[in-house]
Protein backbone atom coordinates (compact mmCIF):
# COMPACT_ATOMS: atom_id res chain seq x y z
CA UNK A 1 0.00 0.00 0.00
CA UNK A 2 1.37 3.30 -0.75
CA UNK A 3 1.77 5.58 1.95
CA UNK A 4 -1.13 8.01 0.36
CA UNK A 5 -3.38 5.31 0.63
CA UNK A 6 -2.07 4.59 4.25
CA UNK A 7 -2.71 8.59 5.16
CA UNK A 8 -6.26 8.54 3.59
CA UNK A 9 -7.12 5.40 5.71
CA UNK A 10 -5.90 6.67 8.97
CA UNK A 11 -7.99 10.18 8.31
CA UNK A 12 -10.82 7.96 7.69
CA UNK A 13 -10.64 5.27 10.24
CA UNK A 14 -9.31 7.60 12.99
CA UNK A 15 -9.44 11.22 11.81
CA UNK A 16 -13.74 11.66 12.81
CA UNK A 17 -12.49 11.97 16.46
CA UNK A 18 -12.84 14.94 17.99
CA UNK A 19 -9.94 17.16 17.84
CA UNK A 20 -8.62 18.01 21.43
CA UNK A 21 -11.43 20.11 22.87
CA UNK A 22 -12.34 21.65 19.12
CA UNK A 23 -15.43 21.95 17.65
CA UNK A 24 -14.16 20.13 14.64
CA UNK A 25 -12.56 16.67 13.82
CA UNK A 26 -9.04 15.72 13.25
CA UNK A 27 -10.20 15.32 9.58
CA UNK A 28 -11.79 18.72 9.44
CA UNK A 29 -8.93 20.42 11.08
CA UNK A 30 -6.60 18.88 8.76
CA UNK A 31 -8.39 19.72 5.47
CA UNK A 32 -8.96 23.10 6.57
CA UNK A 33 -5.57 23.91 7.43
CA UNK A 34 -4.77 22.16 3.94
CA UNK A 35 -7.28 24.57 2.57
CA UNK A 36 -6.00 27.87 4.02
CA UNK A 37 -2.41 27.18 2.88
CA UNK A 38 -3.64 26.24 -0.39
CA UNK A 39 -5.01 30.05 -0.36
CA UNK A 40 -2.48 31.80 0.32
CA UNK A 41 -0.67 30.35 -2.59
CA UNK A 42 1.54 28.10 -0.14
CA UNK A 43 4.16 26.39 -2.12
CA UNK A 44 2.91 22.67 -2.65
CA UNK A 45 5.36 21.05 0.11
CA UNK A 46 3.81 23.99 3.04
CA UNK A 47 -0.12 22.75 1.85
CA UNK A 48 0.66 18.82 2.08
CA UNK A 49 2.47 19.81 5.48
CA UNK A 50 -0.55 21.55 6.86
CA UNK A 51 -2.99 18.92 5.99
CA UNK A 52 -0.77 16.40 7.55
CA UNK A 53 0.21 18.42 10.02
CA UNK A 54 -1.17 16.43 13.57
CA UNK A 55 -0.92 13.28 11.99
CA UNK A 56 0.67 12.12 14.76
CA UNK A 57 -2.08 12.24 16.72
CA UNK A 58 -3.96 9.46 14.54
CA UNK A 59 -0.53 7.23 15.01
CA UNK A 60 0.42 7.69 18.63
CA UNK A 61 -2.90 6.11 19.45
CA UNK A 62 -3.07 8.37 22.91
CA UNK A 63 -6.99 9.83 23.47
CA UNK A 64 -8.49 12.62 23.16
CA UNK A 65 -8.29 13.71 26.48
CA UNK A 66 -4.57 13.23 26.67
CA UNK A 67 -3.89 16.91 27.82
CA UNK A 68 -6.55 16.81 30.46
CA UNK A 69 -4.58 13.77 31.72
CA UNK A 70 -1.23 15.77 31.79
CA UNK A 71 0.51 14.22 28.94
CA UNK A 72 2.15 15.69 25.75
CA UNK A 73 1.84 13.20 23.77
CA UNK A 74 4.81 14.96 21.46
CA UNK A 75 2.65 14.75 18.02
CA UNK A 76 4.65 16.91 15.88
CA UNK A 77 7.75 15.13 16.48
CA UNK A 78 5.62 11.58 16.06
CA UNK A 79 4.24 12.58 12.71
CA UNK A 80 7.40 13.78 11.50
CA UNK A 81 9.07 11.02 12.06
CA UNK A 82 6.62 8.76 10.56
CA UNK A 83 6.29 10.90 7.52
CA UNK A 84 9.99 11.28 7.15
CA UNK A 85 10.15 7.84 5.56
CA UNK A 86 8.19 9.28 2.45
CA UNK A 87 8.56 13.14 1.92
CA UNK A 88 11.98 15.48 2.65
CA UNK A 89 12.09 18.05 5.13
CA UNK A 90 10.12 20.42 2.97
CA UNK A 91 7.29 18.22 4.30
CA UNK A 92 8.18 16.92 7.61
CA UNK A 93 10.18 19.85 8.92
CA UNK A 94 7.33 22.40 9.37
CA UNK A 95 5.36 19.51 10.95
CA UNK A 96 8.32 18.80 13.52
CA UNK A 97 8.64 22.75 13.99
CA UNK A 98 4.95 23.88 14.52
CA UNK A 99 4.88 23.33 18.29
CA UNK A 100 7.90 25.31 18.81
CA UNK A 101 6.34 27.99 16.43
CA UNK A 102 3.51 28.22 18.81
CA UNK A 103 5.87 28.69 21.64
CA UNK A 104 7.61 31.03 19.69
CA UNK A 105 4.49 33.51 18.66
CA UNK A 106 3.49 33.06 22.50
CA UNK A 107 7.34 35.06 23.39
CA UNK A 108 7.11 37.43 19.71
CA UNK A 109 3.54 38.55 18.84
CA UNK A 110 1.64 39.89 22.27
CA UNK A 111 -1.58 39.34 20.51
CA UNK A 112 -1.33 35.40 19.56
CA UNK A 113 -1.52 34.32 23.55
CA UNK A 114 -4.49 36.02 23.82
CA UNK A 115 -6.12 33.83 20.72
CA UNK A 116 -5.32 30.79 21.34
CA UNK A 117 -8.30 28.41 21.98
CA UNK A 118 -8.45 26.76 25.92
CA UNK A 119 -7.38 24.00 24.43
CA UNK A 120 -4.31 25.11 22.80
CA UNK A 121 -3.39 27.32 26.13
CA UNK A 122 -3.76 23.77 27.82
CA UNK A 123 -1.26 21.67 25.57
CA UNK A 124 0.79 24.82 25.38
CA UNK A 125 1.53 24.95 28.98
CA UNK A 126 2.34 20.68 28.44
CA UNK A 127 4.80 22.20 25.44
CA UNK A 128 6.93 23.64 27.65
CA UNK A 129 5.24 27.49 27.52
CA UNK A 130 6.17 30.23 25.83
CA UNK A 131 10.04 30.40 24.23
CA UNK A 132 12.35 32.04 25.93
CA UNK A 133 14.65 34.81 24.05
CA UNK A 134 17.62 31.95 23.88
CA UNK A 135 15.23 29.31 22.49
CA UNK A 136 13.88 31.89 20.10
CA UNK A 137 16.93 32.96 18.66
CA UNK A 138 18.14 29.91 17.92
CA UNK A 139 14.52 28.20 15.86
CA UNK A 140 14.37 31.62 14.44
CA UNK A 141 18.35 29.86 12.40
CA UNK A 142 16.38 26.77 10.92
CA UNK A 143 15.70 27.43 7.56
CA UNK A 144 11.92 25.95 7.70
CA UNK A 145 11.16 27.88 10.81
CA UNK A 146 9.56 30.36 8.37
CA UNK A 147 7.59 27.76 6.78
CA UNK A 148 6.58 26.62 10.37
CA UNK A 149 5.36 29.77 11.72
CA UNK A 150 2.40 30.01 8.65
CA UNK A 151 1.65 26.12 9.23
CA UNK A 152 0.82 27.19 13.25
CA UNK A 153 -1.55 30.27 12.00
CA UNK A 154 -3.24 28.02 9.38
CA UNK A 155 -2.99 25.45 12.38
CA UNK A 156 -4.82 27.92 15.01
CA UNK A 157 -7.45 29.03 11.78
CA UNK A 158 -8.54 25.70 11.18
CA UNK A 159 -10.96 24.98 13.66
CA UNK A 160 -14.35 26.37 12.18
CA UNK A 161 -17.34 23.92 12.89
CA UNK A 162 -19.58 23.25 9.66
CA UNK A 163 -16.90 24.57 6.97
CA UNK A 164 -17.14 23.76 3.64
CA UNK A 165 -13.26 22.80 2.50
CA UNK A 166 -12.01 20.30 -0.45
CA UNK A 167 -12.02 17.06 0.62
CA UNK A 168 -8.71 14.71 0.55
CA UNK A 169 -8.87 13.65 -2.63
CA UNK A 170 -8.33 17.34 -3.71
CA UNK A 171 -4.67 16.64 -2.32
CA UNK A 172 -4.15 12.93 -3.70
CA UNK A 173 -1.91 14.09 -6.41
CA UNK A 174 -0.71 16.96 -4.43
CA UNK A 175 0.64 14.67 -2.00
CA UNK A 176 1.58 11.55 -4.28
CA UNK A 177 3.78 14.64 -6.38
CA UNK A 178 5.94 14.84 -3.08
CA UNK A 179 6.44 11.41 -2.33
CA UNK A 180 10.48 10.38 -2.35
Amino acid sequence: MNVTTQIFELFQTRGHDAYFGEGVSQREHALQAAWLAENSNARPALVVAALLHDIGHLIHGLPENIADQGVDGYHEAAGANWLSAHFGPEVTEPIRLHVDAKRYLCLTDATYRAMLSPSSVQSLALQGGPMNPEEARAVEANPYFAGAVLLRRWDDAAKVPGLTVPDFEHYHHLIDSLVL
